[in-house]
């Protein structure tokens, strides 16, 4: 039954998300940085690294849905810039949120559980383009142009992408005692990042969900038109298409919520796109999915 499909593909998602959400709700603690610096320094870098290295797909595959990717997010910077320019709203706190979507905690987790290791392979993609795109262009919109594209170069992810973009087009692999033990460390990312999400959701908070609601809703229909578009242009297998829709239309990112912060836009607008957005995936994603496996 399509229902009951939909259903094991979500519930852990949400599961574990709602673990850590309730968790800081009944006042038990959860180291968020140590939490973070482990998921994002080592455990999903290791992810990345091994999912490149291994995966079974196609070149030619990887390069469309590379291709398409780097394409949706030049549509969708320029559909908001001009959006934003046009509502005269500010573009440092709006461009990035609603250009980037979080495509690790909550895009990797649902590829894998619809479509197995071959789905989580395009995530793995999809995930590592919009973080380099997200810690270089989404920056720079959020400082307002202040920032150097240099610290990139010591970001464990892109590191990690780098090398196994490597390995995978060179045909290399680690020794298997290093590959067993990556992979071990990569098994940790996925409830890291679910858990951490919903530790971060419940300690936001927004005075504007109103206009939250209408930007998120801008937001999801708007990826969605040009994942479809883009998606059919590059003529994609079903399953990398089925991806691409499902990274494309993730909530805006905790991410956008600590740049906003550390740069000094305005982070109580962009928390209440995380909270609206996120809320609003509890619908849209088992949606999407419905019509995806229909």
């Amino acid at each position: 039954m399509l229902f009951l499909k939909v259903l094991e593909i979500v519930f852990p998602v949400f599961f574990l998300g709602s673990l850590g959400f309730f968790w800081i709700k009944f006042g038990w603690d959860y180291p968020v940085k140590f939490v973070t610096r482990l998921a994002t320094a080592v455990a999903v870098p290791s992810l990345v690294f091994v999912s490149l290295m291994n995966t079974q797909i196609d070149h030619k595959d990887l390069v469309l849905i590379s291709s398409a990717t780097f394409v949706i997010y030049f549509i969708l910077m320029i559909t908001f810039w001009l959006s934003i320019k046009f509502l005269k709203i500010n573009r440092r706190t709006f461009l990035a949120p609603l250009t980037f979507g979080n495509t690790g905690n909550i895009g990797l987790p649902i590829a894998y559980f619809a479509f197995g290791e071959v789905g989580l392979g395009y995530a793995v993609i999809i995930f590592a383009i919009t973080a380099i795109l997200s810690f270089s262009l989404g920056i720079w919109f959020v400082s307002g142009g202040k920032t150097s594209f240099k610290s990139l170069r010591k970001e464990p992810l892109v590191i990690s992408t780098v090398l196994g973009s490597l390995f995978l087009a060179l045909d290399w692999s680690t020794p298997l005692f290093l590959t067993e033990t990556l992979e071990l460390i990569a098994q940790m990312a996925i409830p890291l990042m679910l858990i951490t999400l919903g530790v971060a959701v419940s300690s936001l908070k927004s005075n504007d969900i109103q206009a939250a609601f209408g930007f998120s809703i801008f937001k999801l229909f708007t990826c969605l038109l040009v994942g479809l578009l883009v998606g059919n242009y590059f003529s994609l297998n079903q399953v990398s298409f089925s991806v691409l829709l499902l990274q494309i239309s993730t909530p805006v990112a905790v991410t956008s919520y600590l740049l906003a912060s550390k740069y000094e836009a305005d982070a109580q607008t962009v928390a209440g796109l995380v909270i609206v957005s996120t809320v609003l995936s509890l619908v849209s994603i088992p949606t999407i999915l419905l019509f995806i496996l229909a």
